[in-house]
């Protein structure tokens, strides 16, 4: 092979290393939001709706304040038993790459950059044990003046995108 292609082949497999490390970094990111939501329903009814709704997703009461009309649930998060395997199949296609470009270029170390291959499963470890954490969904309901309920709640995006789907909440 020509100088130029070696040259382009590596750089371009250690750009995908680095994407690979930042995927594999982003599986355990925390990506909590706060939105406010509209509901028909009276705050009790809507309370209540919601502590079931929360009760059957392994959720438990933690804190209620009275005063302001908030509740706070927590719940544990378990990792994925397919994401972890995943990312160290992942990896491992990564790292294969990146063995194989390395054994192009540098052939006199070829057999030393096949014990690289031996680091891929620590993807799957690195997000078994980054993913397992308590989650905590805030939320507070509020009247509004024209006979809808606000919930302000702060939790994980993708149990916002359920909660919505499943008490058919709107966004305000």
């Amino acid at each position: 092979m020509t100088q130029p292609v070696i040259v382009s082949t590596l750089l371009l497999t250690v750009l995908l290393m680095i994407g690979l490390v930042f995927f594999i970094r982003a599986s355990v990111k925390d990506r909590t939001q706060e939105v406010r939501l509209l509901s028909e329903q009276s705050e009790d009814s809507l309370l209540s709706h919601l502590r079931q709704y929360f009760g059957q997703r392994s959720y438990q009461v933690a804190a209620i304040d009275a005063t302001r009309n908030q509740v706070t649930f927590e719940g544990i998060v378990r990792p994925s038993v397919f994401l972890a395997v995943f990312l160290s199949l992942l990896a491992s296609v990564g790292v294969l790459c990146f063995v194989l470009v390395l054994s192009i270029v540098l052939p006199t170390w070829s057999n030393l950059w096949w014990g690289l291959l031996i680091v891929s499963p620590l993807a799957g470890v690195f997000y078994w044990k980054g993913a397992e954490r308590v989650e905590q969904v805030s939320l507070k309901v509020e009247s509004s003046p024209n006979q809808q309920s606000v919930i302000v709640i702060r939790a994980h995006r993708d149990e916002l995108a359920e909660l919505q789907r499943s008490l058919a909440l709107k966004a305000e």
